[in-house]
């Protein structure tokens, strides 16, 4: 069985997940927290629920995913994951984080890269990645079958999709990219993005005003 806690990072409102299993071992997603009050609340959750955190994992590399990156790393001793396309974004983040007010932000580089992975093992469960360029150039997704959860990052949100007027974003590639890889996922599968509220993909296919059956967009 696959477990999945959510928690509401910085001022962007950042959607910040720890997936684990009936082992305990866990793995951090998008860690958006920056103020202790919010490493003190990701770390207490861990803390009370016994668990070993095992990988860090983002699925793009914008400010507000990997504010926590840092923090994680030294507290846990475990690497970073990201796709390959996501290495210059990450590396950009520490030379635009002060006008954004992130003056302690600390620059963290990828221990690992996802790009020729099919799968990512929490514990003994297993997650499916799929690759979602359009909002970020390596943006990835990841889906377990088993409890038909997806973590979506910034690609599909309730009524809404990432935004693309950020460097190396494309409107028309993230648009083929959800229709790709993402609606074809079962239609009851539940969706955490990387903001605002959880949403299903039968949901979003049929209402998505931009690339539901009626897009207006």
């Amino acid at each position: 069985m696959l477990y999945l806690k959510s928690f509401t990072f910085n001022p962007f409102l950042e959607n910040t997940y720890i997936v684990y299993d009936d082992s305990k071992k866990a793995v951090i997603f998008d860690p958006g927290c920056y103020e202790k009050y919010e490493r003190d609340e990701l770390t207490f959750f861990i803390h009370d629920q016994e668990l070993e955190v095992v990988a860090l994992i983002n699925t793009h590399c914008h400010i507000d995913h990997v504010l926590g990156n840092a923090f994680i790393k030294q507290t846990y001793g475990v690497p970073l994951w990201i796709h390959s396309k996501e290495k210059p974004v990450l590396k950009s983040v520490s030379v635009y984080a002060p006008s954004y007010g992130f003056h302690a932000y600390q620059e963290t580089e990828a221990d690992e890269l996802l790009d020729n992975h099919q799968t990512f093992k929490v514990g003994n469960e297993e997650l499916e990645i799929r690759f979602v360029p359009g909002h970020a150039p390596g943006h990835l997704v990841f889906h377990h079958a088993g409890t038909g959860i997806c973590i979506a990052g910034d690609t599909l949100f309730q009524g809404s999709i990432g935004r693309t007027d950020l460097p190396g974003g494309d409107h028309q590639t993230l648009l083929q990219s959800i229709r790709q890889e993402m609606f074809t996922l079962p239609d009851e599968t539940k969706v955490y993005p990387g903001h605002g509220p959880s949403t299903t993909i039968g949901f979003e296919k049929i209402h998505n005003p931009f690339v539901g059956k009626n897009a207006r967009f």
